[in-house]
């Protein structure tokens, strides 16, 4: 089994689409609008760690999601309410 790295911890455990998902970036309308720009970014996704692209590529990834927001999934569970806390008065 090659591989090109030397350890298991450089490996991506996720491909690029999901990687765009969880930072709530549509992957299918950012690959259509701006599909050079899609590849290159998935060519550098692939041959570094989610952590250190997203370390690397912040400045990039914040005005990709304002333009391509991932619209919420029906199926998702809705977030759960915030405890409000009342002050004791007396």
């Amino acid at each position: 089994m090659n591989k090109p790295y030397i350890c298991d911890v450089m490996e991506n455990d996720i491909d690029f689409k999901t990687y765009l998902i969880s930072k709530k970036i549509d992957p299918d309308q950012f690959k259509s609008a701006e599909s050079e720009l899609f590849e290159k970014l998935a060519i550098i996704f692939e041959q570094s760690h989610p952590d250190s692209f997203t370390a690397q590529k912040l400045f990039l990834i914040n005005p990709i999601r304002r333009k391509y927001l991932l619209k919420e999934q029906e199926g998702e569970l809705p977030s759960k309410p915030k405890m409000k806390f009342k002050p004791k008065i007396g």
